[in-house]
């Protein structure tokens, strides 16, 4: 009796594998024909820019990837000039495919934050997920200042490019040969510290985002935030400086870069972008 049984089932074997390859080339070949019917054809205006692209698939640009944004460009939904990666000759080649003029602002990422291990005391022993979206999540928070940086390094994982990197003092530290502007790491920081600025920018750039009001609580929070004291109001000999917010905001019209904000700030928030922060 079982010597019946093992043809059988090597019968049923073999119909099922036969079944198997047979209904695998009817689905193959149906879907070979219904992606020929209803193929949408490629713009090849759309294909030129693609090859074009740095094909960093970012997002920088505000489109799905570099496929999307060379759809809108082919499309004029979009200028020339939105790839942050590939700069301004990645602009000039885009221009020159679709016959219109670039027009790039080149940006980099700015920390708007001192607040190092150093400088910003501690709520208390931490033991969470080691995260800064984690960490706000789960305690609000590592730092007294609910502004400050949280300092697990987040941006630094979401970079592409390596311009990012951790320092001992807790910090993020931007290399800006490096950094392409993508907003990536902007995106990725809950506490919105980082900036997009454009690299000719000039003027005052204030490095601090606490806007606690009462003094007393932010000194003890961090030892280099701003303590909200209007010198640099006062100072200020464009009047071109705005405290009404409870943090320092600059009118770039009216800056002219001469310093005084930095000599009279107490806590040292204020930096002269073109003069002092590629050093930082």
């Amino acid at each position: 009796m079982t010597s019946g049984i093992v043809p059988a089932l090597a019968a049923i074997v073999l119909i099922t594998a036969v079944f198997s390859a047979l209904l695998a080339f009817i689905l193959g070949a149906a879907l070979g024909f219904f992606r020929k019917v209803f193929a949408v054809p490629e713009d090849p205006l759309a294909g030129r820019i693609r090859e074009a692209l740095p094909g960093a698939n970012c997002g920088a640009c505000g489109y799905p990837g570099c496929d999307g944004y060379a759809a809108a460009l082919a499309a004029g939904n979009a200028g020339p000039g939105a790839c942050s990666v590939g700069g301004r000759e990645t602009a000039d080649k885009l221009a020159a495919i679709v016959g219109i003029g670039a027009n790039v602002i080149s940006t980099i990422t700015v920390l708007a934050c001192q607040g190092s291990n150093l400088h910003a005391a501690r709520k208390g022993f931490y033991t969470g997920l080691a995260s800064c979206r984690g960490a706000k999540l789960s305690a609000g928070g590592i730092k007294l200042c609910a502004w400050g940086c949280l300092g697990f390094g987040d941006c630094v994982k979401k970079c592409k490019f390596g311009a990012l990197s951790l320092q001992e003092n807790g910090l993020p530290k931007v290399d800006y040969a490096k950094c392409t502007g993508c907003r990536l790491c902007i995106a990725e920081c809950p506490q919105q510290l980082l900036k997009g600025i454009p690299r000719d920018q000039k003027g005052a750039l204030v490095l601090c985002s606490n806007r606690n009001s009462n003094r007393p609580q932010v000194s003890k929070s961090c030892k280099i935030a701003c303590i909200k004291c209007g010198l640099c109001v006062k100072n200020c000999p464009r009047q071109c400086i705005d405290l009404s917010g409870n943090i320092p905001v600059v009118d770039y019209t009216k800056c002219t870069s001469c310093g005084t904000c930095v000599e009279k700030c107490p806590t040292k928030v204020f930096k002269i972008f073109e003069r002092d922060l590629v050093a930082i």
